[in-house]
């Protein structure tokens, strides 16, 4: 006779894209599990499982976590942003503008998890050298664009972020 295995779940309140969510999630359900099947949020991509890629990576309180490597209970309480709570009432951000003008991207999966290191790394700091973002970006991998376009899509988006202000 097989043994079966108790499911333990617990209530989790989170906070996604300026929505607070309440579920009950097995406490071993991983957050970007929790994101693309609990919450239908799939721009947040599983490419790895072991923190390599980066596909999975959303911004938690503001700083870019990888989503495959973090239980959805350590969420509690805490203010997520996935790529789908980027775009504003005025239409796409500058961030996805200047991905598109500087043919950032190509396959587009590692996109969201880019574009989410980005904002960060332009949150703190508003004008980035060249190797700010190659540093900023080092845990995403792209196997499509070589970077370069990347790269000068962050310098846009920061010249654009500094026009709006």
């Amino acid at each position: 006779m097989a043994v079966q295995e108790a499911v333990v779940t617990t209530p989790l309140t989170v906070t996604v894209n300026g929505q607070e969510r309440a579920e009950e999630v097995e406490t071993r359900l991983l957050l970007v599990h929790f994101l693309r099947e609990t919450l239908g949020l799939t721009g947040t991509h599983v490419g790895c499982d072991t923190t390599s890629c980066g596909a999975c990576t959303v911004l938690v309180d503001g700083t870019p976590m990888k989503s495959c490597t973090m239980f959805a209970v350590q969420a509690e309480g805490r203010e997520l942003t996935t790529v789908e709570g980027l775009e504003g009432a005025g239409g796409p951000p500058p961030i996805q503008e200047a991905f598109s003008a500087e043919h950032g991207l190509q396959c587009g999966f590692c996109t969201p998890g880019m574009m989410l290191t980005s904002i960060a790394l332009l949150e703190q700091s508003p004008s980035p050298t060249d190797e700010e973002i190659r540093w900023a970006i080092s845990g995403n991998v792209c196997r499509c664009t070589g970077y370069q376009n990347i790269v000068k899509a962050v310098h846009h988006a920061a010249a654009a972020m500094k026009e709006g202000s």
